[in-house]
């Protein structure tokens, strides 16, 4: 249990990091830190597409598209922090007030179907908004279509308690009243972009999570094109781990069940670190650690939360954490 140096490869790395939405974007705003101090020199998004809410499911019922949200925030948390990138990062995630039928749609979104529209095809479309923006990576989507997530639920039905009840759709998992016990994807065997197996075959690090547990980031480990990347990369694998349980998702969850969790998922997905917030694991470290032990893993535990009260990680922190485990401490520190 450290956050020591866990190498002393003194080149910049090259980093895929795993999941979506605010769990991805948290990460990636630290990785950004990263990209910036020439620690990291290559950085890809792969960002999960199966919601079915808000303006990314109205846009992917009418026009058929993948969901753009999840790919709208992983692009604005790669925009820099001058003023160029501010601004476009602002624009990016602008919502629509009003009461008419643009109520509630994202500046991004539109701006990403349209690209698709006009271009035809998802990755090319992806790269023009990030050269736009400045970005400071490049985003991919986990799959070339879109896909909704099922889920195994006990607890939903009053007099049976261990029956389990399929549920179907990326917001009706995230707010299930019951325990998940799996999930699984509808198309079972998506087409995966050769952009996103180059780039974990490339990979010096893997960064999986932190993010809604069975909504963002597992879904990648059942894509099966996707986990034999994961696989047979020679990249390393850090699974950073959420500061606290989710309502719905992971309710009554510690620490170590995330990973037991995950575990399940991709038995045969090796892990080399464990990153964990010192403050959100005091309770329940010793079943982490034997749980990571298990798992032939490192657990590092550090600083690395926004202390607001909020369950956020802080970017500074998070990235002098990866900075650390990557085995380049970043400029200044």
């Amino acid at each position: 249990m450290s956050s020591d140096f866990l190498g002393a490869d003194q080149r910049a790395q090259a980093v895929v990091a795993l999941g979506g939405g605010h769990g991805l974007h948290a990460s990636l705003s630290a990785l950004r830190h990263l990209v910036d101090d020439l620690t990291v020199d290559d950085l890809t998004a792969v960002v999960t597409v199966a919601d079915n809410g808000g303006s990314s499911g109205r846009l992917r019922g009418e026009f058929g598209v993948l969901p753009p949200g999840d790919l709208r925030m992983a692009l604005a948390a790669l925009c820099g922090d001058d003023e160029w990138g501010d601004t476009w990062a602002k624009v990016l995630q602008h919502r629509f007030e009003g009461d008419g039928e643009m109520r509630g749609h994202v500046v991004g979104n539109l701006l990403i179907v349209g690209l698709w529209e006009l271009l035809g095809d998802h990755v090319d479309a992806l790269d023009w908004v990030g050269r736009l923006l400045g970005a400071k990576g490049r985003v991919l989507p986990m799959a070339m279509t879109p896909m909704d997530i099922t889920a195994d639920v006990r607890g939903l039905v009053a007099d049976d308690p261990d029956a389990l009840t399929a549920v179907r759709g990326q917001v009706e998992v995230a707010t299930t009243d019951g325990v998940i016990t799996e999930i699984a994807l509808e198309p079972a065997d998506p087409e995966v972009s050769p952009a996103v197996v180059d780039a974990i075959s490339a990979a010096d690090w893997v960064v999986l999570g932190p993010g809604s547990w069975f909504s963002s980031v597992l879904p990648h480990l059942v894509v099966p094109r996707l986990r034999e990347a994961l696989v047979a990369t020679d990249a390393r694998v850090v699974v950073v781990l959420n500061l606290e349980e989710q309502a719905g998702e992971t309710g009554g969850f510690g620490p170590a069940d995330h990973l037991a969790v995950l575990a399940e998922h991709a038995p045969d997905l090796g892990i080399d670190v464990v990153l964990a917030d010192r403050t959100s694991v005091a309770d329940g470290l010793g079943e982490l650690e034997e749980t990571v032990a298990a798992l032939g893993a490192r657990l590092v535990v550090d600083d690395v939360a926004a202390g607001d009260g909020t369950a956020r990680h802080d970017p500074v922190k998070l990235a002098t954490a990866y900075a650390r485990i990557f085995g380049i401490g970043r400029q200044g520190c």
